[in-house]
């Protein structure tokens, strides 16, 4: 067997199936070890710098010793410091985006995805940059400005041309005060050039759920198709970085193999990054196993409650404490409530998984990729959202100003991020409110830029970020940003 390496560009030495064993090992010898729990989380707590906050952040082994930790008064400990972590980075503030599924051709035999090759049952769909363009427009007109194209692998029927030619619609699509102003994109691991011609593109970030890091359940879970080559596939983030390619998001599939080593390799995939690429993932996905199409999620025996998935949420945020965290609509909204307060910044709103499903009056399910479970409008999202106390946010800044990679790393490290990102949010959701919400939820939701105007703590900041709040309402200018 390779040995562990994080500096390591090969598969099997920076997510070593060794090294993980040793670490579930050591999480077991030590979960009832309270003076080294007690440490790890002091360790993992913000500490207050100038104006700004440090976090140290946690190694996969010690983070690991906390997720086998079952103490109750540790286990809240870990849940508060997630809390204080997300406060210190996020604020209040959470990032709304939908996903738009561009086509469900593929060649893989994912034994977990009703996109596999064999489903017969499900009809194959391609949109075309007329009916991109139909989808885009509907997404507007709920109010969105950042969407994740998705896409089934398939060279014939899906190449790389297909997906740029796509991107360049999308972003060409400007209707009433409506523009999308972020494509993030989620397809198929590829090569340096394509990668090279998706930065060229203008994206935000690239995109790849790992799906499994056990390298066996890997290979069986993935049986034909090009997405079964193991490390073809976990490589993909360097070969995206070599492209230029400065922001990506990892996440795995909870549910196919065991949350204990998925947990592990999740984080030692982002050590690997941040030790070869000077960057951590822009973003961890936590989707979980639902039903779809031709697709029985208690086939798969490795599904977790909903209180060690909000422990997963909490410890993640331990160990990576700078990086956005997701979490889409297969999860109801009573999960996503608490997945808020733990660590989670952006949520999806409004969203439907077929392609085509934006145009349809009724929610479409025949070429859904999964049931989802929270079905709201995005427009009742949003003022749930703000019932809640939090901000959503439709910004798109950083990318636009070219804070990304270590640019915005240092920026939110700094804690300086709240500087831009609070006023950015607060003038997105008055765009939201102006343009597209109900009496309802503007109402609520002028109240709540009323009184977070009074919280952005710079006079120079906060005075043009009233100025242009106002000049929102006024008149058709939008687009401002810090």
């Amino acid at each position: 067997m390779p040995d562990y390496n994080s500096h390591s560009l090969k598969a099997d030495e920076f997510i070593n199936h060794e090294e993980i064993l040793e670490t579930l090992k050591f999480a077991d010898e030590h979960k009832d070890d309270f003076t080294l729990i007690d440490d790890i989380l002091e360790k993992a707590r913000p500490k207050k710098v100038g104006n700004g906050w440090h976090c140290e952040g946690l190694s996969h082994k010690e983070a690991s010793v906390l997720l086998a930790c079952e103490e109750p008064n540790r286990v809240q400990k870990m849940f508060e410091i997630a809390e204080e972590i997300k406060q210190a980075f996020y604020g209040n503030r959470i990032v709304l985006f939908a996903p738009l599924y561009l086509s469900n051709y593929c060649i893989n035999g994912c034994l977990y995805c009703p996109y596999h090759a064999k489903n017969r049952h499900i009809p194959r769909k391609k949109l075309t940059q007329e009916e991109i363009k139909a989808e885009v427009i509907a997404l507007q007109d709920m109010g969105h400005k950042r969407l994740a194209i998705e896409a089934g692998e398939d060279p014939v029927n899906n190449p790389i041309e297909y997906i740029l030619e796509s991107i360049k619609t999308i972003y060409s699509i400007n209707h009433k005060n409506g523009a999308i102003r972020r494509v993030n994109v989620n397809i198929a691991a590829t090569t340096v050039e394509n990668y090279k011609k998706l930065h060229e593109a203008g994206i935000g970030t690239y995109i790849l759920f790992q799906e499994t890091y056990n390298r066996a359940g890997y290979e069986k879970l993935h049986p034909t198709g090009p997405k079964h080559d193991y490390a073809y596939h976990t490589e993909a983030m360097d070969r995206a970085m070599e492209g230029g390619i400065d922001d990506v998001g990892l996440g795995v599939l909870f549910g196919l193999e065991s949350y204990r080593y998925e947990f592990a390799g999740l984080l030692m995939h982002a050590e690997h990054l941040e030790a070869v690429h000077g960057v951590g993932p822009h973003t961890i996905s936590v989707p979980r196993v639902k039903h779809a199409d031709d697709i029985d999620p208690n086939v798969f025996d490795n599904s977790i409650p909903d209180e060690m998935f909000e422990k997963i949420i909490a410890c993640i945020r331990l160990a990576v404490p700078y990086t956005g965290m997701i979490i889409s609509t297969r999860e109801g909204e009573k999960v996503r409530e608490k997945a808020l307060r733990l660590g989670i910044s952006q949520i999806s709103g409004g969203s439907r998984t077929s392609v085509g499903g934006y145009t349809e009056k009724e929610r479409p399910h025949d070429t859904e990729q999964f049931d989802v479970s929270d079905q709201r409008t995005l427009d009742e999202v949003v003022r749930w959202l703000m019932e809640k106390d939090h901000i959503p946010s439709f910004c798109t800044a950083c990318y636009r100003a070219g804070r990304t990679g270590d640019r915005f790393m240092s920026l939110c490290k700094s804690g300086q991020i709240s500087n831009c990102c609070h006023p950015n949010a607060l003038m997105t959701l008055t765009e939201y409110l102006v343009d597209y919400a109900s009496e309802k939820t503007r109402k609520i939701g002028y109240q709540m830029i009323e009184k977070e105007l009074k919280n952005i703590p710079k006079e120079n900041v906060r005075k043009i970020a009233e100025e242009n709040i106002e000049a929102i309402k006024n008149s058709n200018k939008r687009d401002f940003r810090f």
